[in-house]
């Protein structure tokens, strides 16, 4: 008898009847053992809940350093640009210090006025305030990012590396699948774990049929092909193993999948924006023609944002497009946007990119607050954050995001995970593998796909409603209205395990 096996299910029967004498409650999905180890529910094709500890800068293995300060500069009058951009310029040139940081630009006090975008082009740069003290104004007219951190070039596939997998399902949770070929392959490689896309599954889950409505696109197969980055952990005969889970199975029905090695020369890291106040002139409360994205990264990866607000943007506090990764940002609030109250505004704390993370931030009169866009490839966190006055919801907003987890988020709007229809041009599909856990909201929706995944909602306070659509199957709820659920935040057990796991390929 395998006793080990036999214990781990007499835990798991048992820890719901001692939570409720404790006056707490367990998910069934992911149980905490009372040595703080994580038991996950394995449904009959091997899905779980996956690990979304990994995300973050250096996957939280480490917080973002205190970077020695290579120039102070004072506000100077009407237009401080130059002067910043100068000084950004000047440090670009200096060589990477053992840790990859070529130090900190000091922004003292002051109000600095800033016409046009400062931009960050170069790895191992840090601007940073004196907190609220330190004001940068966006002045004048024009949509445009504040400070903008991008790196140059594209994902590049290697030649010659694509392999298949060879398994006809690669359940979601897993970090390892079987290949046709291993030869040409070592641990530490980035490789992308790639899902095509094809018309069967468009079909299946009705994205090929949405009801028309003005401006409605229909779902194309070609642009449905997912690109997850990974990087291989170590290699056993045939198998090869990752080092974050996958967020969406991969399904011989519907293509199965591949691999292949990749470079991405041109992305910058080791960035960070910090203690800063940064602001927009505007005319009205309704004004589009003025600063639109506080920050913004792109082509970016092991970096961060912390402790910084805005105010009266029309877009973001930060916004983290589609080529981000393992970017954190925390304890940052977005306050009083100003634009018109409808599509395309204030989506508060955006992330298009992948393994990111955003923790303890605030918003308010935002319309998306915590939101992802189209075809996100995950995992990717919020946690701990609060919307207030929110004019919109939460949650994947556009189409087939996958594998995000909303941890402890409260807001006085919505929280929704459903298929939005026709809105926008035919989003559909927001999302697969989103798991809201213990949440607050005024009411949430969470419905499954058709088909490829489920959705879930563990622990959430708040009105359990239909969504946009009826008829569309019923995501997996558990514990509606319950208080006490333990773990009380899923990502921090999840980490807190992960680092008691022995240390894995990290920063590369």
């Amino acid at each position: 008898m395998n006793y080990r096996r036999y214990f781990g299910i007499l835990l798991i029967i048992a820890a719901p009847f001692w939570c409720q004498a404790q006056g707490k409650w367990q998910s069934r999905y992911v149980k905490q053992t009372k040595d703080s180890s994580l038991l996950y529910l394995v449904d009959v094709q091997g899905n779980t809940i996956p690990d979304f500890s990994g995300v973050g800068y250096h996957r939280q293995s480490m917080d973002p350093p205190v970077v020695r300060v290579f120039k102070e500069i004072r506000a100077g009058g009407n237009d401080d640009q130059e002067m910043i951009q100068s000084a950004i310029d000047e440090l670009s040139k200096v060589p990477l210090d053992h840790q990859g940081f070529r130090g900190a630009i000091l922004l003292k006090e002051g109000v600095y006025k800033i016409p046009g975008t400062i931009k960050i082009s170069t790895s191992g740069i840090v601007l940073r305030g004196e907190g609220e003290k330190t004001r940068l104004i966006a002045t004048g007219k024009g949509q445009r990012k504040l400070i903008s951190v991008i790196g140059q070039g594209n994902l590049e596939e290697i030649a010659g590396s694509r392999v298949k997998i060879y398994d006809k399902y690669v359940p979601v949770g897993s970090r390892s699948f079987r290949v046709a070929e291993t030869r040409g392959l070592k641990k530490g490689d980035a490789i992308i774990v790639y899902r095509p896309g094809t018309a069967k599954w468009i079909a299946d889950l009705k994205m090929d049929s949405i009801a028309q409505g003005e401006g409605t696109v229909q779902w194309q197969k070609d642009d449905y092909n997912f690109n997850f980055e990974r990087r291989i952990t170590a290699i056993k005969g045939d198998t090869v193993e990752i080092d974050q889970p996958i967020v969406m199975a991969m399904e011989d029905q519907y293509g199965g999948g591949e691999i292949y090695k990749y470079r991405f020369e041109g992305r910058i890291n080791e960035v960070g924006i910090e203690e800063l106040s940064l602001e927009s002139e505007f005319v009205s409360d309704t004004d589009e023609d003025h600063g639109w994205d506080a920050i913004y990264f792109n082509k970016v990866e092991h970096a961060w944002v912390r402790k910084v607000i805005s105010r009266n943007f029309g877009y973001s506090c930060v916004n983290l497009g589609g080529s981000s990764k393992n970017i954190t940002v925390s304890e940052s609030k977005c306050l009083s946007p100003k634009s018109q109250i409808i599509g395309g505004r204030r989506y508060s704390f955006n992330n298009d990119g992948q393994q990111n993370l955003f923790m303890n931030c605030y918003s308010s009169e935002g319309r998306h607050d915590y939101v992802t866009g189209a075809k996100v490839c995950g995992p990717n966190v919020f946690y701990n954050c609060v919307s207030v006055n929110a004019k919109a919801d939460i949650g994947p907003h556009h189409r087939w995001a996958m594998g995000t987890l909303y941890d402890n988020i409260v807001t006085d709007g919505e929280i929704n995970i459903q298929d939005r229809g026709n809105w926008g041009t035919g989003h559909g599909w927001a999302g697969v593998t989103q798991v809201l856990w213990n949440c607050t909201a005024a009411k949430a929706s969470v419905q499954q796909p058709y088909v490829s995944g489920q959705n879930y909602s563990i622990g959430l306070k708040g009105n359990k409603t239909i969504g946009r659509l009826k008829g569309r199957p019923e995501g997996s709820w558990e514990g509606n209205n319950r208080n006490g659920l333990e773990p009380g935040s899923l990502y921090i057990m999840q980490l807190k395990a992960a680092k008691k796991r022995a240390p894995q390929i990290t920063g590369l």
